[in-house]
């Protein structure tokens, strides 16, 4: 009997245990977001500081658009989380 009382305490804790898992990966991704909205200003900033004369230009275009759809990856995670979805690769190589 006390082991039967034991089991059902162990199951009505679990369902809890991963609520709170999930509510703190919504809360880390929307940090992520709001992160990822502080880098513009920054990037805007070096672009209009950059070298326009300069042999090899950044593509900060590129940058831009790339935390664009980490953003939109993720603001669709947290507005549809099981569905399977596929994303356009990022540049990654924004030297020119």
């Amino acid at each position: 009997m006390l082991c039967k009382i034991r089991v059902v305490l162990i199951l009505l804790c679990f369902p809890w245990s991963v609520l709170a898992d999930l509510d703190g990966e919504r809360t880390a991704l929307v940090k992520i977001i709001h992160e990822l909205d502080g880098l513009e200003p920054l990037i805007v900033t070096a672009q209009a500081q950059a070298d326009q004369d300069g042999r090899v230009q950044f593509q900060y275009d590129w940058l831009l658009l790339d935390i664009e759809r980490i953003k939109l990856g993720i603001q669709e995670h947290l507005t549809a989380p099981r569905q399977a979805r596929s994303f356009p690769p990022l540049k990654g190589d924004y030297r020119r």
